[in-house]
């Protein structure tokens, strides 16, 4: 490893790390290099470590004691995040990369913040939509829309996510399907609550941008729809609020953030999650004249990593963990309104 390359080290090697971070990474080799991965699979680790070149453990308390490690990416069940990045921060490490949700509540957020505050070490969730440069662009270019929009609607169709991750990558040690012997409700309600905390959490940051009332959240609807995804409607503060999110067989998956007003319509289109060919494409409609920015060749995930870099060289600014932490409990109100709400959909269906 170069003198002037910041070392890595990752905390789970599923697809995530497989797909994602290791390619992505590989992209900016000149600047952080993984030395070290850890899966509790010792077959996994090896493995994606040969590929990588690196050393492997099967324990995160060795990785993260691991002194060739600057950077800690977490990657690990989400119950295990808090924990993790809060031992990253005690360990004084440059920086550190969370996947999303950065906690499973509100509380651990919180205390991450605090931590990171009290070390000094900066944190990053990889919502990789908000460093896309299409969503740079719409920033710099939607004037008062944050103020004048009344209806955002963040759709996705996506096919499986094996075959996305195996267009990105060859993947190793995917976990096997298991009989899940759970009542439909229960089953009904893990899909509502898995689906907002880990599809539509990708890009509920940016629909926070939209909603400053964001702690004024009604529950219109809930509703699980087959063959895997979810429908919610919301009212957040004085904003019209739609997430739509369906896995299928869909040939032609989509990824799309809207903003309306009166007079304009702010359309993201997003590449599908594991694509690495370049970014999203932004379009303003306003009745007279439409305006599009994108794509660039560079995607989310290579400018969240050089920023990330750029941290760890103490050469960016750090974001604020507590408003990181204002996105987790945004997403988390969210996800256990939809979920209560499903539940006793359920009861009615029954007692019915």
């Amino acid at each position: 490893m170069a003198d002037s390359t910041i070392g890595v080290g990752i905390l789970g090697c599923g697809p995530v790390t497989q797909a994602i971070h290791i390619p992505t990474i590989d992209r900016i080799r000149d600047s952080v290099q993984v030395v070290n991965v850890m899966d509790v699979n010792a077959q996994v680790a090896e493995a994606i470590a040969s590929r990588v070149e690196s050393r492997w453990t099967t324990s995160a308390d060795e990785l993260i004691a691991d002194p060739a490690v600057e950077i800690v990416v977490v990657c690990s069940p989400n119950k295990f995040h808090a924990a993790q990045v809060i031992a990253a921060c005690r360990a004084g490490k440059k920086a550190v990369l969370c996947e999303k949700p950065l906690a499973l509540t509100e509380a651990e957020a919180r205390e991450i913040a605090q931590v990171s505050a009290e070390t000094g070490v900066p944190v990053v969730v990889g919502a990789m939509h908000t460093f896309d440069p299409a969503w740079l662009s719409a920033r710099a270019e939607w004037g008062d829309l944050v103020e004048t929009a009344h209806t955002i609607r963040y759709s996705i169709v996506l096919t499986p996510n094996t075959r996305s991750e195996d267009f990105a990558s060859e993947i190793f040690g995917r976990p096997g399907a298991r009989i899940d012997a759970r009542s439909a409700v229960d089953i009904a309600a893990d899909v509502m609550h898995g689906s907002i905390m880990g599809l539509a959490i990708h890009d509920l940051p940016l629909v926070r941008v939209f909603c400053p009332d964001f702690t004024d959240v009604e529950l219109l609807s809930s509703q699980v729809l087959d063959p895997g995804g979810y429908l919610v409607n919301l009212r957040v503060g004085a904003k019209n609020v739609q997430l739509y999110g369906l896995n299928n067989e869909s040939w032609r998956p989509e990824w799309r953030f809207e903003a309306v007003s009166d007079d304009t319509v702010m359309r993201i289109d997003f590449p599908p999650p594991y694509v690495h060919a370049g970014s999203g494409v932004t379009t303003f409609f306003d009745g007279e004249s439409t305006r599009s920015f994108g794509p660039t060749g560079v995607n989310g995930y290579e400018r969240e990593w050089r920023y990330v870099a750029d941290l760890a060289r103490g050469e960016a600014e750090p974001l604020d963990v507590s408003y990181l932490a204002d996105d987790l409990a945004f997403a988390v109100g969210i996800a256990d309104a939809a979920t209560a709400n499903v539940r006793a959909r359920f009861g009615s269906e029954v007692t019915a």
